[in-house]
């Protein structure tokens, strides 16, 4: 599978593991939810990194025990109109701090680019190679934006009061 990260494909280095196929040794596998879950003991001790195929139907805050030990987290579309998992994206970034990689996979169309990386993705399973550039293309589309999203740009409004996330200072902070 070809995998867009930051504008460019690159070499997915990640598999992904069928819920009945044994896991491989010594590489970064990709589970589902239920086979992590099934076998949470056994891959606790794996030395190579685990990523995770979390469904957009399962409440994401159930996955934030686990998060120290994911190297990979892939939220699922499993159609383009569905954006459950843009919510599930941005709780992550934002309420859980996740900083790992974080994947779309499934029914996304090149309009959605810039939906997902101001959501937090940074990466996307790609369909064609000219996804990339049409990647890199939807991200300089545009600069500005009104609503503040966990991709860390500011809004347009703190912009103009010349605040940024992170900086803000609590009133009992600055007597």
């Amino acid at each position: 599978m070809r995998l867009i990260e930051n504008g460019a494909i690159i070499e997915d280095r990640f598999v992904r593991v069928a819920d009945d196929a044994p896991v491989p040794d010594g590489v970064p596998v990709l589970l589902s939810a239920e086979r992590f879950a099934k076998e949470d003991a056994a891959l606790a001790g794996r030395q190579a990194p685990v990523g995770i195929i979390w469904p957009n139907n399962k409440r994401i805050e159930e996955i934030e025990p686990l998060l120290p030990r994911l190297s990979l987290i892939a939220l699922s579309f499993p159609s383009f109109r569905d954006g459950r998992a843009y919510s599930q994206a941005r709780l992550l970034r934002e309420r859980f701090k996740w900083r790992g990689p974080l994947r779309a996979t499934g029914g996304v169309l090149r309009d959605q680019f810039l939906f997902l990386m101001r959501a937090g993705f940074d990466q996307l399973e790609a369909v064609k190679d000219a996804d990339a550039a049409a990647f890199a293309e939807a991200m300089k589309t545009y600069s500005v934006f009104y609503q503040p999203t966990g991709d860390g740009r500011p809004s347009l409004l703190r912009t103009r009061l010349g605040r940024h996330v992170g900086s803000h200072v609590r009133p009992e902070a600055a007597e």
